[in-house]
């Protein structure tokens, strides 16, 4: 029985292997031709690597790559998101036309322009408080600036009284019987409040003309009825418009930039002769012109700040930032130097001494100057006024707007670009970016992608997106208190730019 098993086994396996042999052999066949085809494709990716990896050191970057740089280049252009809010300055239902009072106001605008149209919007909220008819302003001729523009050289003051006589009237000069009538000379108290004005209008006991010799800063930033605040919103940002000569030039030439490079910065550049003396800032300056500096502060009379610790101002971030500075910020923020940048300024201290680190960074600066011919600036020779009005409408109209300072126009454009939909405001940290820029000096920070992520995330919520107007900072007694408020003028909200609270940031 065992051996038949066995043969019987024996001639089974025989068969078997008689069965596999042209099957193993197929499959040595099979695994041949796939180790062949493996080495071949293996060979064929080395020498294609080879072959790409030489010049792509010249190429472009492949097409997601630069989908996704043309994405982070769209971004830094792209305004912040304005949750729906708008504009709202019609009066409320319980606001009443304005009647036709027979005492009259007065009023010496003093400042540069922008000082000039916040104080003239102040003066119209005044006015209508006080029910007194209002005499167009005369504008300053002494300041620094010693610019002889009359109100209608700079306004269009037909329009200017029209858009405003359901709230005030208004005339263009006093009526002759009242010109050599005795005037109360009045400095309005800053920041003054409903209050105050109300108990104001007991000067009319006595007078009929009242004479303000200062415009600026006469109103409270807060806690004034909503049709006041709205009325001053009206008044600036609708009635006065800029004459047409300077409206017509300023269109032309955001026009002639757009045709050029598109998008384009405006650059609120405070790098003049006035701003540094006032702030006494000489970081950077050789000793000649810090002294020079300091004698044009000292010589001016109503600068009441006559020593100023330069150091102790710049690590408090009070300093303009320097044209050095201020292309180490935009680049590190993302903007090509292919970038298009107006300078809105006056004459930069020191020229391209200071500039030409700047334009190595941004070649393509553009000034008034640059853009406008010689002949379309010919009127406007010798009146700083109407040509900071050119600058002004440009900032408005542009992409994007940086302020190297937080002056007068700085806050005000930044007000009005909230006012239009919170149109793109990139204002710097200045005392952040001190720091910053004091570790680059000693090498613990280097440009790059470090330096970048540090400034970008700096100013993540610095876009000029919507949020409450901060109110008075905490510690501080007296009057004085009210120069730590927001300006009303810098950022009109919740008054004169309506929508939904939960979308309000914290100031």
């Amino acid at each position: 029985m065992v051996k038949g098993r066995i043969g019987s086994s024996s001639r089974n396996s025989a068969r078997y292997k008689s069965i596999l042999k042209p099957s193993t052999s197929l499959n040595s066949s099979i695994t041949c031709v796939v180790l062949g085809f493996f080495v071949i494709t293996i060979f064929f990716f080395i020498c294609t690597s080879r072959y790409n990896d030489e010049p792509s050191k010249s190429f472009l970057p492949d097409e997601e790559e630069s989908l996704q740089q043309q994405v982070r280049i769209d971004q830094l252009w792209e305004a912040p998101h304005s949750y729906g809010f708008h504009p709202c300055i019609k009066p409320t239902p319980r606001y009443k036309a304005t009647e036709e009072w027979d005492r009259y106001i007065t009023v010496k605008s003093n400042g540069g322009l922008n000082q000039m149209r916040t104080g003239i919007a102040d003066m119209v909220a005044v006015a209508r408080i006080m029910n007194a008819t209002m005499v167009i302003p005369q504008l300053d001729r002494k300041s620094f600036w010693q610019d002889s523009s009359t109100f209608s050289d700079i306004f269009d003051e037909r329009h200017f009284i029209a858009i405003l006589q359901q709230d005030v009237k208004i005339v263009r000069e006093l009526p002759k019987e009242l010109e050599l009538v005795p005037r109360a000379r009045k400095h309005f108290t800053s920041w003054g409040s409903m209050g105050y004005y109300e108990e104001m209008t007991g000067l009319w006991k006595d007078y009929q003309v009242l004479h303000v010799a200062k415009s600026d800063s006469r109103l409270a930033n807060n806690d004034l009825p909503l049709d006041i605040q709205r009325l001053r919103c009206r008044a600036l940002y609708n009635a006065l418009r800029f004459s047409p000569s300077i409206e017509n030039l300023a269109k032309k030439l955001v026009e002639r930039l757009r045709s050029k490079g598109g998008k384009y910065i405006a650059l609120h550049l405070r790098y003049e002769k006035d701003m540094l003396a006032f702030t006494g800032c000489t970081y950077g300056l050789t000793d000649i012109e810090a002294k020079e500096l300091r004698i044009l502060r000292e010589n001016t009379s109503h600068w009441k700040v006559k020593k100023i610790n330069s150091t102790e101002q710049r690590i408090g971030g009070l300093c303009p930032l320097t044209p050095k500075e201020v292309g180490i910020f935009l680049q590190a923020l993302g903007y090509p130097p292919s970038t298009t940048i107006y300078i809105a300024a006056g004459e930069i201290y020191g020229g391209d001494a200071y500039l030409s680190e700047f334009k190595s960074r941004f070649p393509n600066l553009v000034f008034k100057e640059t853009v406008a011919t010689s002949k379309e600036l010919e009127a406007f020779a010798d009146h700083a006024s109407q040509t900071a009005a050119l600058d002004y409408i440009m900032c408005i109209e542009s992409d994007v707007f940086v302020p190297s300072y937080p002056g007068n126009m700085a806050r005000v454009v930044e007000g009005h670009r909230r006012f239009l939909g919170h149109r793109k405001t990139v204002s710097p940290d200045r005392k952040g970016l001190v720091e910053v820029f004091e570790k680059m000096e000693t090498g613990e920070v280097e440009e790059g992608v470090s330096l970048s992520s540090v400034i970008t995330g700096m100013h993540k919520n610095r876009q000029g997106g919507p949020r409450k107007r901060r109110g008075l900072m905490p510690g501080i007694k007296g009057r004085a208190r009210f120069r730590t408020e927001e300006s009303f003028y810098e950022n009109p909200l919740p008054e004169c730019i309506c929508g939904t609270k939960k979308h309000v940031h914290p100031a």
